[in-house]
This record gives C-alpha cells, sequence and structure tokens, in this order.
C-alpha cells in the first residue's frame, strides 16, 4: 500500500523546508519516494534529499499537470515497482494547479489495475502568509487554484506577524476555502507529528468530544430518550454542524420517518424532566428525540489569544443556559497571551483550564441543547 501526498505552494511558500521536516520527524522509519517538478530543465532541490537516502524521480521538462500527465503515471508505476515505497511525495512546480495534479493521480489511481494499493492520501497548499494577499492580487489564477484544491493549507512565516494581520490572512484565505483546516502555529512549535496527521485528517476535537458526549449519554441517560424510537413527523428539529476541516464523510443526523400511512395513529410520548435532567429541554415541551438528534455541536478554529483569566470567565458564562443553550460540554485548545497554548476542559459547574502544548490552530467545541451559536461566536470573539 502506498500513500500519495501532494504538498504543493507557490514559489518560495516554503515546501522544500516543509518536506525536509516531514522526512526528518515523521517519516524516517518509512520507504519515501519524492516526484519532483520543477518549473524548467534544472532540479535545484533535488540534493539533500539525495544525501538523506530518499530516491528521486525528477521530471524537469514540463509540468506534471499539463504536458506530463501521461508521463507522470508512467513515472509514478516506475517508481512502485522499482522501489515499492510506502509513501510518495510529489512536490509540483509553484506554478501548478493543484487541482490538475489531484486529476492526474486520481487518473493513474483509477485506471490501472496494478495501482489499486496506491492511494491519493492528502493535498496541501504551503502558503506564505506574509505574501498572500499579494499573492492574490497578482498570481491570482494559479494561486487561489492551490488555495480551493487544498484540504489541508499551511501557512509559513507566521512566527513575526502581528495578531490582526494572521487574522486577515486567514479571513482571505476562508473566502476560497471555507473547509480546508488551516495550520497557523508557527512550525518550530510543532512536531512533524501533528502536521502530518492534520494533512491526514485524522482527528476531528468536534468529531472526538461529541463521541464522548453520546458515549456518557448512552450509559447515564436520565431523559428517556432511549425508552422511544419516534417523534412527530410535523416537529422536526434541524440541527446544524459546523466542520472545518474537509472531511469527505461529512456527519449527517438522520430523522426518524414513519412508515404509517394515518398520521393520526402516531403516538406521541412526553416524560417528565426532575431537578437531574440532562437532555436539555428544560422549561420547554417537545416530542422525544434519539440522542444524536437532541445534542448538537458548534467548533471554530481561531487565531485569538486567550489569558488564563479571560477563558476562566468565558466558561462561567457557558453557565447562562438562557443566552447559550444548555451547555453539556466545552474543550479547546487555544493561543495565550504569554505564550504557548491554553487547554480548557467544561462541564456544567466545572471547569479545567491549563497550559498547554502548541496546536496547528486554536480550536474550540461547544456541545449542548439548542446551542445559540451567534452568542458563543461573540462570547469567543470569533463572530
Amino acid at each position: 500500500m502506498s500513500k500519495i501526498d501532494i504538498i504543493s505552494g507557490f514559489l518560495g511558500a516554503g515546501k522544500t523546508t516543509l518536506i525536509q521536516k516531514l522526512l526528518k520527524e515523521s517519516l524516517s522509519g518509512q520507504k519515501v519516494v519524492l516526484i519532483e517538478n520543477e518549473f524548467g530543465q534544472i532540479g535545484i532541490d533535488g540534493g539533500f534529499l539525495k544525501e538523506a537516502g530518499i530516491e528521486i524521480k525528477e521530471m524537469n521538462s514540463g509540468c506534471i499537470c499539463c504536458s506530463l500527465v501521461g508521463d507522470f503515471g508512467e513515472s509514478l508505476k516506475e517508481v512502485i515497482t522499482t522501489y515499492a515505497p510506502e509513501r510518495i511525495i510529489i512536490e509540483p512546480s509553484g506554478v501548478g494547479k493543484l487541482s490538475d495534479v489531484i486529476k492526474a493521480v486520481s487518473k493513474v489511481e483509477t485506471g490501472n489495475a496494478q495501482m489499486e494499493d496506491v492511494y491519493l492520501n492528502s493535498a496541501v497548499a504551503v502558503v506564505d502568509a506574509s505574501k498572500c494577499k499579494m499573492y492574490i492580487k497578482n498570481f491570482g489564477e494559479f494561486f487561489i487554484n492551490q488555495v480551493e484544491s487544498a484540504k489541508t493549507i499551511i501557512l509559513s512565516r507566521t512566527q513575526n506577524m502581528s495578531d490582526d494581520k494572521l487574522k486577515e490572512v486567514v479571513a482571505m484565505l476562508r473566502e476560497h476555502n471555507d473547509k480546508a483546516t488551516i495550520i497557523t502555529t508557527p512550525w518550530d512549535d510543532l512536531k512533524g507529528d501533528q502536521i502530518l496527521e492534520t494533512m491526514e485528517c485524522g482527528k476531528s476535537l468536534e468529531d472526538e468530544l461529541m463521541a464522548e458526549v453520546m458515549k456518557e449519554h448512552d450509559e447515564n441517560c436520565t431523559c428517556g430518550c432511549h425508552d422511544h424510537h419516534h417523534h412527530d413527523d410535523d416537529d422536526e428539529h434541524e440541527h446544524h454542524h459546523h466542520h472545518d476541516d474537509d472531511d469527505e464523510d461529512e456527519h449527517e443526523h438522520h430523522h426518524h420517518h414513519h412508515d404509517d400511512d394515518d398520521e393520526d395513529e402516531h403516538e406521541h410520548h412526553h416524560h417528565e424532566h426532575g431537578e437531574e435532567c440532562t437532555c436539555g429541554c428544560h422549561d420547554h415541551d417537545h416530542h422525544h428525540h434519539h440522542a444524536d438528534e437532541v445534542f448538537t455541536s458548534w467548533g471554530v478554529e481561531t487565531t485569538n489569544k486567550y489569558s488564563m483569566d479571560e477563558v476562566n470567565a468565558l466558561l462561567d458564562e457557558l453557565e447562562d443556559a438562557g443566552k447559550y443553550g444548555f451547555i453539556l460540554r466545552s474543550k479547546g485548545m487555544i493561543y495565550d497571551k504569554e505564550g504557548g497554548f491554553i487547554y480548557f476542559d467544561y462541564v456544567p459547574g466545572e471547569k479545567n483550564v491549563r497550559k498547554g502544548t502548541p496546536e496547528v490552530t486554536g480550536k474550540i467545541v461547544v456541545i449542548g441543547s439548542e446551542i445559540k451559536e451567534d452568542n458563543l461566536a461573540e462570547l469567543f470573539g470569533t463572530k
């Protein structure tokens, strides 16, 4: 099985530096082949990689996303049969379109029976944060295509950037890709494994926290929702989930419909709620839902910086159910004004705020019933 990672980026964005970091910190025990496609006739970045023991298949006579698409397929097959790599890193020309490179890889995947053990693992755009605005203005077609096509956008040169400037860059990128995970933390603060895990979309704080809440609910449910298997079709509640990463396995929450011809025959069950009710339906009367229909999540990535005191105050505010909804859990890893990261966990009446190791970007997740997303965004300053 060979994984293919495409690491694109405009000229000078830092692709080679990123690959060096991944090879040294994450992939040193794997058989890796790098396929380079330099713009021009002479490859300039192959030397250090050869010294590191990585085999190079350079294709310098053109672009793999256009005139070399056919040759690219043959080269990829040659690489796999010759070296049997665990991972293939494709570093396209800085002026290539990422969408065309993805198509070329996909064509090889589906067009060759012998390539059935090869799959596209990640598609990355490395973006120089200090030049983002200028690149959009002057090289829009090529630069924006890389941003639009990426599942992960990795910002370089953020270490000396002001908070306001970094927010501006993220906002510009979000205009062209509102799904990709954007790594905003300086690379020196991150381990290669963290970057690789983000590239592979293997971790979602929102999904993890929702799974914890659902497990706890299943084990300690007091709202009675497991005793009933249907609700009123005419009283459906829509619950919207927001995800920043571009996970193809979108999370769909389906309502349960009746097949009965006569809707009047439907029996509507109500339940009594005592002081210990945890389903979040205080002060209103509604029909039973399954747990995944009752609980919703709000998640956001942010470059905002907070102090420990500010985080404690924000979590205290979550106790206001009238303003924010009935909040069951909240978790976050966010930038600390004093440097590094702050981690926090919250359940009603209890919070834990502490120093933590750097993450690829700031993340906040809130899970509860009838949560008020606009108020939460205003509370955390992400609106």
